[in-house]
């Protein structure tokens, strides 16, 4: 049994007593304000705080009821306040119930209902202090308090968390868009105006209507109507001038209507698909006026700027594909901003109901539902891998740093005389070091938490600068690392990108004396091209086969010829060798 029913049953089995509100509280008007100075004492009316005064009307637990305007948004206020002629404060009777209790029940009253004025809502002390309300022991009162005090908590808490995910994925779209849409250096660009017919419209605002045969695109994200339409195309829109300079578009289809100062953008080129340019236009378009936008009393943009716009042209097929990409993450922000919306008010309602079960009650006594609450889980992808994969669809590649991908891992601090004293032929934990350094040693002879037992590349970066990959458990001393990624055939892939750019790293390293270095940052910020998992492990495959053959042709070379000497000593020997005549 729960605290609230045991309560219940112990304190009130066979009911609770209905008051009237003014046999718990009085009903106190609002006064003016405005005599007093600035300070921090809130000032209330029926819409909320209004402003901050040195002077409190009131400095006990008290439940706000608006007389007019919003009658159904009530406050309960624990701290010295002031309110004005719009809403009545009250002064409760502690000892009979509890200020919040008061407050939860009347929010569920809905006191809108109780309005008898014609225009503005009004109420007054005469209705309200005929409203009944049941009034439970104390006890009772508090922990309903506490049931509902922790339920507006969770829900907002709820509210909060929902609002910063869709805040946060609406950021993430932004963010992925921008990347994707970056400009490479190996796709062709061309000024807008090679690729597009540019105009403005010739309607005015106040030709707008509520309804019409068609949309009149105006310099807001809201489109007005019209009756009648002036141009019939695919088109993308944007405002001319005014506060939308930048942030406004607009992708149309069909017969639309057009204002004087937004301007209409028709891709005029099968090489450019308009979908893909209203991406790459909300992406790139605002940092680039930005720098030249015409600054007067209203922010402008002018047709050349317009004309002059560069745009990346990259293939069709990837085009299409940036456009998937790009459609599936708008629908999925917009899925949010609707569940968004659905879910607190289906966690308004469970408030409510919870809230009208505990302060409902019947003279002959019933239980109440517990306090049970359900957490809400989710789960989340890394940016970095939703991007990895992202670029992997559109271009078949990441263009990446190494830092991004894979993990490093750091080394011990273990010396050459410790490397020697621990050394044995078998161990089964190898120790690298500086150059061609290596030993292998006891497991028991290393700190557990030293042994890497994962796929790794290890960058030998002193003296001879190389890689090498390793499989079987290892350690490695700190002037090295190493990096590491959940799929083994990721990790190899770094491992033929690096041995075959080894070039590069040699080159970077700078001499400590005679002794090339190279730093961290060389290796953290080295660019990779990361293909999909599938490609990665069609060229690890293939690479493989090739070292596999290089080493048998440098091993099996010498032992062929080791076992062609013997042979041939064999023979030698054979055939040099007679038996001796007896005499």
């Amino acid at each position: 049994m729960s605290k609230i029913n045991q309560l219940i049953q112990n304190l009130c089995p066979a009911g609770v007593e209905y008051k009237i509100l003014e046999d718990v509280l009085t009903i106190k008007n609002g006064r003016d304000y405005k005599q007093f100075g600035d300070g921090d004492v809130p000032v209330y009316g029926s819409g909320g705080i209004m402003t901050y005064i040195n002077k409190a009307v009131y400095d006990k637990p008290s439940v706000l009821i608006p007389r007019k305007g919003s009658l159904d948004k009530l406050y309960y206020i624990d701290t010295p306040f002031w309110n004005v002629d719009t809403i009545f404060y009250t002064d409760i009777n502690t000892s009979l119930v509890e200020p919040k209790y008061i407050y939860y029940y009347l929010e569920g009253q809905h006191l809108e209902r109780l309005n008898k004025a014609g225009g503005v809502p009004s109420l007054t002390q005469a209705v309200l202090n005929k409203v009944q309300l049941p009034v439970p022991p104390l006890e009772v009162q508090r922990e309903i308090v506490r049931i509902l005090d922790s339920f507006m908590l969770l829900t907002a808490e709820l509210i909060a968390e929902l609002t910063a995910e869709l805040t946060a994925r609406k950021s993430q779209y932004e963010f992925y868009r921008n990347e994707l849409l970056k400009v490479d250096d190996s796709i062709k660009t061309v000024a807008l105006e090679e690729i597009a017919d540019i105009g403005t419209g010739s309607s005015n605002t106040n030709e707008g209507l509520e309804e019409g045969l068609y949309p009149f695109y105006v310099r807001s994200q809201e489109p007005l109507r019209k009756n009648e339409y002036e141009y019939d195309e695919t088109a993308i829109i944007t405002a001319g001038d005014g506060v939308g300079v930048g942030k406004v578009y607009h992708y149309v289809e069909g017969k639309y209507a057009l204002h004087q100062r937004a301007y209409r953008i028709h891709i005029n080129t099968p090489e450019v698909l308009p979908k893909y340019y209203f991406h790459y236009m909300k992406s790139a378009f605002f940092p680039y006026i930005q720098k030249t936008m015409f600054q007067g009393s209203v922010a402008s943009i002018r047709r050349p700027m317009l004309n002059k716009f560069p745009v990346p042209v990259p293939p069709l097929e990837v085009q299409k594909k940036i456009i998937d990409v790009l459609e599936n993450f708008e629908s999925i922000c917009n899925d949010l901003n609707i569940g968004l919306a659905a879910e607190i008010e289906a966690r308004q309602k469970q408030y409510e109901f919870y809230r009208n079960q505990l302060l409902t009650y019947v003279q002959t006594g019933h239980s109440i539902l517990t306090d049970r609450q359900t957490d809400r889980q989710t789960d989340r992808q890394t940016d970095r891998q939703n991007l990895i994969k992202l670029f992997q669809y559109v271009f078949g590649y990441a263009s990446i740093k190494i830092k991004y991908v894979y993990t490093r891992l750091r080394g011990t601090p273990i010396t050459a005389s410790k490397m020697k004293e621990i050394s044995c032929n078998h161990g089964d934990v190898k120790i690298f070091a500086g150059g061609r350094t290596a030993v292998t040693a006891l497991e028991s002879k290393i700190p557990n938490a030293n042994i890497i037992r994962m796929p790794s590349v290890i960058i030998q970066s002193r003296g001879i600068i190389d890689a090498i990959y390793c499989c079987d458990p290892f350690t490695f001393k700190n002037e090295m690392w190493a990096y590491t990624n959940v799929n083994e055939v990721t990790v190899k892939y770094l491992y033929y990108v690096i041995k075959n750019n080894l070039e590069f790293f040699r080159d970077a390293a700078s001499g400590m004396g005679s002794l090339p270095q190279i730093s961290l940052s060389v290796t953290e910020d080295y660019v990779i091209k990361l293909p999909s998992i599938d490609e990665q492990q069609r060229i690890v495959s293939i690479l493989d086969k090739f070292d596999e053959i290089t080493n048998n042709i440098i091993d099996g070379i010498p032992a062929e010829i080791e076992a062609h000497k013997k042979q041939y000593e064999y023979y030698r020997d054979k055939l040099l060798t007679f038996k001796m005549k007896q005499e």
